[in-house]
């Protein structure tokens, strides 16, 4: 068998990036040639991608671009599994990249986007390949391009965990940004009452009625409870609607109109939003593994 020197790791990882120990032990399979040892590594990086992609991934960032004039950007979710690997540089880089080609390509969906190439080679295959050298499942959940009436602001809080991008027509440099802080801060649903989505509204509704059927009131005047709660929400919920995080004596709306400005569109991502999360009982783990022992 020929000798694996540490040269020939360190060759075959600069190639193919994989960890120490797999190329090693790529290596050592191949008896030593490294064009096997390389075959070897990308079927066996392509073998934990397929792994890893039953694993919920609800960590990761918000990658965001936004073009020099402002008129251009785009937004982009990539999800991990741990926040340690959220921080890694390639996963930072591939975030970043994605949220240009968004911006350049406009693809139609994910699966678009994934087609694309990055470097000459597809999306997907480059994310298949981080997956292995990461070990983690990688996934791109969602994206928006913005063309925008009038400039795009961004804001990218927490560790890239939330980002903002808000269209303002008018106003200055320090209205859009204090607008992106805003919907950062006090996350809002919608721009105003009629885009809330009503499967929001019913639930608020239900819940409102619920309690105000525990009070005891007449009919009536649970009937005016009930909307007065929906319309509390719905405020509480919207942009316009929302007290200004830096001056609660008026709304953003308010804001607005004193400036001079309008918001056409905005949108916030917050990582693993909607996505749930696994939880593990360690002690509960190691016991079934345990019982499973004793019982063979």
């Amino acid at each position: 068998m020929a000798e694996i020197t540490a040269s020939m790791v360190k060759e075959l990882r600069e190639k193919t990036d994989a960890p120490m120990m797999e190329c090693k032990k790529a290596l050592t399979e191949a008896g030593g040639d490294m064009a096997k040892a390389e075959e070897i590594l990308r079927v066996k990086l392509g073998s934990k991608a397929a792994k890893a992609s039953a694993r919920v991934a609800a960590e990761g960032v918000v990658g965001t671009w936004l073009a020099g004039d402002g008129k251009l950007a785009a937004i982009v979710e990539v999800n991990c599994e741990t926040d340690f690997v959220a921080k890694n540089t390639d996963f930072l880089a591939l975030a970043a990249k994605l949220a240009e080609l968004v911006a350049s390509k406009n693809p139609a969906d994910v699966a678009a986007l994934s087609a694309l190439t990055i470097d000459g080679k597809t999306v997907e295959a480059t994310r298949t390949e981080l997956v292995g050298r990461i070990g983690e499942n990688l996934s791109i959940r969602r994206f928006v391009r913005i063309q925008a009436q009038g400039k795009v602001a961004q804001y990218v809080h927490g560790g890239s965990k939330i980002g903002v991008l808000v269209d303002v027509v008018g106003g200055d440099e320090t209205l859009a940004k204090d607008l992106a802080m805003h919907i950062a801060a006090a996350k809002p649903v919608a721009l105003s009452k009629d885009q809330v989505p009503p499967e929001l509204i019913e639930k608020e509704r239900n819940i409102a009625a619920a309690k105000a059927a525990e009070s005891g009131k007449p009919a009536d005047i649970a009937a005016k409870m009930v909307e007065g709660s929906v319309q509390k929400y719905l405020k509480e919920v919207t942009l316009f609607g929302q007290p200004f995080v830096k001056d609660d004596k008026q709304t953003i709306e308010q804001l607005l109109k004193a400036k001079g400005a309008s918001v056409p569109a905005f949108t916030l991502y917050i990582v693993g939003e909607g996505i749930e999360k696994k939880s593990t009982d360690f002690a509960a783990e190691v016991a079934a593994q345990a019982a499973a022992a004793a019982a063979r």
